[in-house]
């Protein structure tokens, strides 16, 4: 059944995450299928467009994550809070993320998504005006001591999704959410950019403009 299951579209209804049976009804490129937002997703003969692209992933996690209200998003933003890689490509929420993005089953993209659904879960509040990294370094002491600020840093692999959820947790599950999922993109891009730049939002600072500026090819392949 998983794999029937894996090509239908989802969508949340008022009674949780629901399967579309009827999926000639809705049209995979219609805005309904990208979350509402009528937003284009990039694909491989066009750039890449980083507000599409953050506006297509907040627009996934504000169906399918946001509602806690409703009993079929609390299951599936549990599930992906404990998913390992091969439970949260189970989920078909995930493989409709993925389409949206207009991703192919490269290894860095599936690297990306797996940031994606295994990390956005945890956040249950979209605070648009800070980041992860502000927040982390917000306060006397900071929410996170700059050991552990490192150490996420340097984390990778499983031992990063697990950073992260922590750092959400001490974070009270708030940040801005597109930020942070076009981070979790990017996460790997050549330089270090996402992380020199979190360096300077944990302290409070602006960050150069050399690593806030990504080049189309970096995101794509992060």
């Amino acid at each position: 059944m998983l794999a029937g299951q894996l090509c239908r579209p989802w969508h949340v209804r008022e009674t949780g995450v629901c399967c579309v049976t009827d999926a000639a009804r809705i049209p995979r490129d219609s805005p309904a299928n990208r979350g509402g937002h009528g937003v284009s997703t990039p694909n491989s003969s066009t750039e890449f467009d980083k507000k599409a692209t953050d506006a297509i992933i907040f627009g996934w996690w504000k169906q399918y994550i946001g509602p806690r209200e409703l009993a079929g998003v609390r299951a599936l933003a549990a599930r992906l809070n404990r998913a390992d890689s091969i439970d949260a490509l189970s989920e078909p929420a995930v493989h409709e993320l993925m389409h949206r993005l207009d991703w192919q089953p490269t290894t860095g993209h599936v690297q990306a998504l797996l940031r994606l659904a295994r990390v956005l879960p945890t956040v249950r509040e979209h605070t648009p005006q800070t980041s992860l990294a502000q927040r982390l370094g917000a306060g006397e002491p900071p929410a996170m001591s700059s050991l552990r600020f490192q150490s996420l840093l340097r984390a990778d692999g499983d031992d990063l999704i697990t950073a992260l959820r922590r750092a959400l947790l001490l974070a009270d599950r708030c940040c801005n959410v597109a930020a942070l999922g076009h981070d979790l993109v990017c996460w790997n891009a050549p330089g270090d950019r996402v992380r020199t730049r979190w360096c300077f939002e944990y302290f409070g600072a602006m960050a150069p403009t050399s690593v806030t500026e990504t080049s189309s090819s970096e995101e794509e392949t992060a």
